[in-house]
């Protein structure tokens, strides 16, 4: 089975020795999105909602560049720098699942690259 490696200019550069995605079979896993814009690189985080909403934008672009939307997600995995932050991350999380919400689970990490509050990775099926 031959991986397909999945790019986009419309989400930010990996700032490290990954991808932004990788196809395998009939799956799409998401590398871990936090609030940088793309293009600039600016880490995007006046507060937890704003932050968490450029989150799930790069997500979105990674989906689109895949031929996909959030329907085609069936798990996902919430980081957090602070459980406190849970029900405000959550509600923006909600807002762009229709119907059929993927599995998830969310954990509370001690430290987040660049000092974020939110990471949120993806494994999408086509």
């Amino acid at each position: 089975m031959a991986k397909i490696i999945i790019n986009t200019p419309n989400a930010p550069a990996p700032i490290g020795p990954y991808n932004q995605a990788v196809v395998a079979g009939n799956l799409l896993f998401i590398s871990g999105q936090i609030a940088l814009q793309p293009g600039t690189g600016e880490l995007i985080n006046s507060d937890i909602v704003v932050e968490t909403e450029q989150v799930m934008k790069n997500l979105a672009a990674i989906l689109t560049e895949a031929g996909l939307d959030f329907s085609h997600v069936v798990k996902t995995t919430i980081f957090l720098s602070d459980m406190d932050l849970f029900a405000q991350v959550n509600e923006i999380y909600g807002k762009h699942f229709a119907s059929e919400f993927p599995a998830r689970e969310t954990v509370a990490v001690k430290g987040l690259p660049k000092n974020v509050r939110v990471e949120i990775s993806m494994i999408a099926m086509k």
